[in-house]
């Protein structure tokens, strides 16, 4: 278009804009990349960079049978249909083609990385040998030679709005026109004051609970789209990693040698099970939170890999310093700690004795995990749903991912992928690695449909 500076502005440099610039220019854009922080890759490089997707060639190699139906039954299962079946459709439908796209590009995600990542037992998850640097490097490389112009240190102030359309954006005061925006700004996990408005369930944690994504993602892209009209969906959605709060590290690994029980004194899960869930069961539980409870036998026998913070030297300091609370008796561990006495004292007598005979008859956690609890002295951790891994709540999107207003009419020039948008994620984070998917597939799209409207004017 004659009158602009760029085909297609790209509002944030993590997996979503990547993905979004590398189509976009496929399609015969002229792309200008706009990142806030230092270097591109957002909260994606920082992750574990599982990629959960169905139908893969690795699926195929590994001898996994898995399709997009299934895929999209589970998802919609397990979140009890509190999702945008158009976007989950979408997803699941695009998610094995995105994965050898990934490939395709220069990818590795190792045989021996493919994974259960959700609750159905099959093997979704992807891992990159890399983790999320890996995917961010490769997406970043894959821009050389294409014609993107990448600005870091920027951040975008508002939409350009002209004849009732986006038209381009604000930086520092400047207005920089193009033929159609992709916000791909991130969440808003760095935003407290957006928590207290938008994910109440992480704001009440209060100061325990912090934010692993990027420092970048303060919400801007939400709110330059809302005073512009659009409409937001998926209030209060997200995912809380559970944690005992000994540092700000990532301790979403709790080990499952414990046993976790509520206010009750009884357990209510399978402690093995995969993060993905494991905080939206707790949620349900009183109080939110829970107890993880052990000996000292399983103590002194605990190892630092995979949780340094788990190992039995700082399990010691840290009951010494008062995060792990410990007792000589159950009992008065339970008044310590706020859980029913006598409860907790059968529901550890019960456990020992499946312990001691190999198999857990109240949920079946593998033979491997289990630790008789009869060894004193006695600990507990109170464990929160604290760490914000991904905000939930976002624009409203269409599966082409056109940003639609409060009348649900497409906001002309104007998409969003990624960790920006609502209505994919739902009360449960149903596989590990659907955040990334989310970001990478959603950017795909979003990058070739504002492409195709720019260039045809």
């Amino acid at each position: 278009m004659a009158d602009t500076d760029f085909d297609v502005i790209i509002v944030g440099a993590g997996g979503a804009g990547l993905a979004a610039a590398i189509e976009a220019t496929d399609a015969g854009a002229r792309v200008l990349l706009i990142e806030a922080g230092a270097k591109a890759g957002g909260s994606t490089a920082l992750s574990g960079g599982v990629f959960w997707g169905a139908g893969t060639s690795l699926q195929r190699a590994e001898g996994v049978e898995d399709d997009a139906d299934s895929q999209f039954g589970y998802y919609m299962t397990v979140n009890q249909y509190k999702v945008d079946p158009a976007l989950v459709r979408r997803y699941c439908d695009l998610s094995g083609p995105t994965f050898e796209w990934m490939v395709g590009l220069g990818v590795n995600f190792p045989a021996e990385n493919l994974y259960v990542s959700g609750v159905d037992k099959i093997r979704r998850g992807h891992r990159a040998k890399g983790h999320g640097a890996e995917i961010a490097e490769v997406l970043e490389g894959a821009l050389a030679g294409r014609s993107v112009d990448l600005a870091t240190h920027t951040r975008v102030q508002d939409l350009l709005i002209e004849d009732g359309r986006v038209a381009g954006v604000r930086v520092g005061g400047e207005a920089i026109r193009a033929g159609a925006v992709v916000i791909a700004s991130g969440g808003f996990g760095s935003n407290r004051r957006l928590w207290a408005e938008l994910y109440p369930s992480a704001a009440k944690q209060g100061e325990l609970a912090w934010y692993i994504g990027a420092d970048e993602c303060r919400g801007d892209g939400l709110e330059m789209a809302q005073r512009a009209g659009a409409d937001l969906v998926g209030h209060d959605r997200g995912l809380l990693l559970m944690t005992p709060g000994f540092a700000h590290d990532v301790e979403s690994y709790l080990p499952p040698w414990v046993i976790h029980v509520n206010h009750e004194g009884r357990r209510f899960i399978d402690e093995s099970t995969e993060y993905s869930v494991l905080s939206e069961v707790l949620s349900t539980q009183t109080a939110g939170e829970c107890f993880a409870i052990f000996d000292e036998a399983a103590r002194a026998d605990a190892k630092a890999h995979p949780a340094p913070n788990w190992a039995a030297d700082r399990l010691a300091e840290f009951a010494a310093k008062g995060p792990v609370v410990k007792a000589d008796t159950l009992a008065d561990l339970a008044e310590r700690i706020g859980v029913r006495p006598a409860t907790l004292v059968t529901t550890a007598e019960r456990y020992s004795a499946d312990a001691r005979a190999g198999q857990d008859s109240a949920y079946f956690k593998a033979p491997a995990h289990l630790r008789p609890i009869e060894t004193p002295p006695f600990y507990g951790v109170r464990i929160r749903p604290a760490i914000v891994c991904w905000t939930g709540t976002g624009l409203r999107i269409d599966a082409e991912t056109r940003v639609l207003d409060q009348a649900d009419r497409w906001m002309p020039g104007l998409f969003a992928a990624g960790e920006t948008t609502g209505g994919f994620a739902g009360p449960c984070y149903a596989g590990g690695g659907a955040s990334i998917g989310n970001a990478v597939i959603f950017g795909r799209v979003a990058g070739a449909n504002a492409a195709r409207m720019a260039l045809k004017g």
